[in-house]
């Protein structure tokens, strides 16, 4: 991507289940909705540099903050549940039609099992990076990663982040430093902080309340269910990806070679960042067919 210009988008709002949600979108045609991660000052800015591309191939590209994330209104109680039902009423509040979903981080495994629920609403679904749709880790690949993850997740839910804290996260999930601007890190730090790192710190206690018991796991987790769904689905991962995510999809490929699976090297966990180009040259002909 690199000599893409940016420039923002207004920001636009509907009304869902009582809840302001923000959005932001450029271009005309069949819709495709961008959905952002969970980490702390996720939001559709991540997407900022994908949108206009997008519409210039013909597509009307939309990306929202998901509640409690951005400058969507926050619940009074936060669960995953909840953000992936507001997607499709989202979609709905938007008027977006049948819709083609990208989805970076734990967001595809919200578009994988909107799109296993009900496969008439969805065209296509593009996934990037989402480490739980891939096979587990091996006993010999965990543990540095978590090590780190946790460290960051304590001190992250001991304070509230620095302007150098959200460069650094950055840093963390991108391959190419050079990809991040000033300007994406001041975006990140003011979705990381205030009311921001209220909502995050109250989510990591919803998640992981104090003394419960680990939740009860799916009977076939949604890896082993991505043959079941109806709509092409695209896989794009990084190899230098966290969580030795480069050789788990390796692995998915070799276990389900009919995926359309690809692995992009110098790339991490931004992958529409890292990986604009392969995005770009895969993801528009796929949503084309």
């Amino acid at each position: 991507m690199n000599d893409v210009a940016r420039i923002k988008p207004e920001d636009k709002y509907v009304s869902v289940d009582g809840l302001k949600l923000r959005y932001i979108e450029e271009g005309s045609g069949p819709s495709v909705l961008f959905l952002h991660g969970a980490s702390l000052g996720s939001s559709a800015d991540v997407f900022l540099r994908n949108l206009g591309p997008f519409a210039k191939a013909g597509f009307r590209a939309v990306a929202f903050d998901l509640p409690g994330f951005g400058l969507s209104d926050i619940p009074e109680k936060q669960s995953t549940a909840q953000q992936r039902i507001s997607i499709p009423k989202f979609i709905d509040a938007a008027g977006l039609g049948k819709t083609a979903l990208i989805a970076h981080s734990r967001s595809g495994g919200f578009a994988v099992q909107l799109a296993l629920e009900d496969s008439s609403r969805y065209s296509h679904v593009i996934i990037l990076g989402t480490g739980s749709l891939l096979p587990l880790q091996t006993e010999a690949q965990v543990g540095r990663y978590e090590a780190v993850q946790a460290r960051v997740d304590k001190e992250m839910a001991q304070k509230e982040p620095t302007l150098e804290d959200a460069r650094k996260l950055l840093q963390a999930d991108t391959f190419n430093h050079s990809l991040i601007s000033e300007e994406d890190v001041a975006v990140r730090y003011s979705r990381m902080i205030g009311r921001n790192f209220q909502a995050h710190q109250e989510r990591q206690n919803h998640d992981a309340p104090a003394g419960s018991a680990a939740p009860a796991k799916p009977a076939k987790p949604l890896w082993e269910r991505l043959a079941d769904l109806k709509m092409p689905l695209l896989m794009i991962f990084g190899r230098e990806d966290r969580a030795h995510a480069g050789e788990r999809a390796e692995l998915l490929k070799k276990q389900q070679p009919q995926i359309n699976l690809h692995i992009v090297n110098g790339c991490k966990h931004m992958v529409h960042w890292d990986a604009f180009d392969d995005l770009m040259r895969l993801g528009v002909p796929f949503l084309k067919s």
